[in-house]
């Protein structure tokens, strides 16, 4: 029977494939394993596995997890006029204007007076 193993170089990496062993029950295949993989580099541990108990899935199963892709969140597929640049530098300028105390629109501004009394700019005075 064919055993696959996987070595652990050091604590906190990955196990990696390192080739297999032959042999007939677990226990010898675990023995093999540590005489042909486990003493040529430093090893954290070991994991051996039946050959037939490993499983592949490859890209075309994959697609039950979903989009790994994440364009959607970039703003680069917004078709966006002329007009609309426009509307939001008037808007822009509308915000300002109010945040600034200002009121736009007309030529003529009335403010208050200390006394309570509207004093008018743009009218006959």
């Amino acid at each position: 029977m064919r055993w696959e193993v996987f070595r652990q170089g050091k604590r906190g990496d990955y196990h990696k494939h390192c080739g297999d062993v032959h042999a007939p029950d677990r226990e010898m295949a675990t023995l093999f394993a540590q005489i042909q993989h486990g003493r040529r580099m430093t090893t954290n541990s070991l994991w051996v596995v039946p050959s037939d108990e490993v499983t592949e899935i490859d890209a075309d199963d994959t697609a039950f997890g979903g989009r790994t892709d994440k364009a959607y969140r970039w703003a680069t597929t917004y078709n966006v006029d002329a007009s609309f640049a426009q509307e939001v530098a008037d808007s822009e300028r509308e915000q300002a204007a109010v945040e600034g105390g200002e009121v736009g629109g007309s030529d003529a501004t009335e403010t208050s007076t200390a006394s309570g009394e509207t004093a008018s700019d743009g009218g006959d005075g």
